[in-house]
């Protein structure tokens, strides 16, 4: 019962954060769960994509218009094929050695959110084509390896000189894909057992029941603000997966 209650928890929370920034829930469900050993990691990263595309399906209703097209497809030549890879890495890594999956994990998070808790400061021309497909790449990399894409394709499209609109709405069109995708794959592999199902069930109401919340009473804090203060706790989160894992090496 535990936890089941902190997996509801943490999908709340992660949908509530990410239906105002665009990113965030995949990062937020993957610290918080992982910091309290509640779930084994392949598990986890199997629930957070599900939970995820639920979220995205509801937040990107009415808003497909906005998604820079162009950016989207250069994006998905890098993200796809490095997806599998993500994927391979993980089941490796969790096949073998759970500790190096959380400590690449905890350096991963505390990496990504320094990043996220600046703003990055929009350039004043698109980025060129080639580095919209290596951001992908970058991102799928981490869409397989931990269902969470946010700190690279983040960090890359809020640096576009696009209206908010835009680069929220390309965002979310990137993690439906690589959760699409990732989401295929680990059922392929037998993936979604029952476990992952009954988790995934409870993250759908956190999901909904999140959606209801922002509609009814949207953040008194600006975005800018919410985002700083989700990732500096979710930095610190990480550096305690990080200092555990690192113990159980030694």
């Amino acid at each position: 019962m535990a936890s089941e209650l902190i997996v509801f928890a943490f999908a709340l929370i992660g949908a509530y954060v990410q239906g105002v920034t665009g990113f965030a829930m995949g990062m937020i469900m993957l610290t918080g769960i992982t910091a309290l050993s509640a779930v084994p990691l392949s598990v986890t990263t199997a629930v957070v994509s599900l939970a995820s595309l639920a979220n995205i399906v509801l937040s990107l209703r009415g808003h497909l218009r906005a998604i820079d097209r162009r950016g989207f497809l250069l994006m998905l030549l890098g993200q796809l094929p490095m997806i599998a890879l993500g994927l391979a890495l993980l089941t490796y890594l969790d096949a073998r050695m759970q500790a190096v999956s959380e400590l690449l994990l905890g350096l991963f998070i505390v990496l990504g959110c320094g990043a996220m808790t600046l703003r990055p400061v929009p350039r004043a021309q698109r980025s060129a084509p080639l580095a919209f497909t290596l951001a992908g790449a970058g991102g799928g990399l981490l869409a397989g390896l931990f269902a969470a894409a946010g700190p690279v394709l983040g960090w890359f499209i809020y640096r576009q000189p696009w209206p908010h609109n835009a680069i929220r709405a390309t965002l979310l069109a990137c993690f439906a894909v690589s959760t699409v995708v990732r989401t295929a794959m680990v059922g392929s592999l037998g993936g979604l057992d029952g476990a992952v199902l009954r988790y995934v069930g409870i993250s759908v109401g956190a999901v909904l029941l999140a959606a209801l919340l922002l509609a009814r009473w949207p953040p008194r804090l600006d975005e800018a603000q919410l985002r700083r203060g989700a990732f500096t706790l979710l930095t610190l989160s990480g550096m305690l997966i990080a200092i555990r894992a690192a113990r159980a090496l030694l």
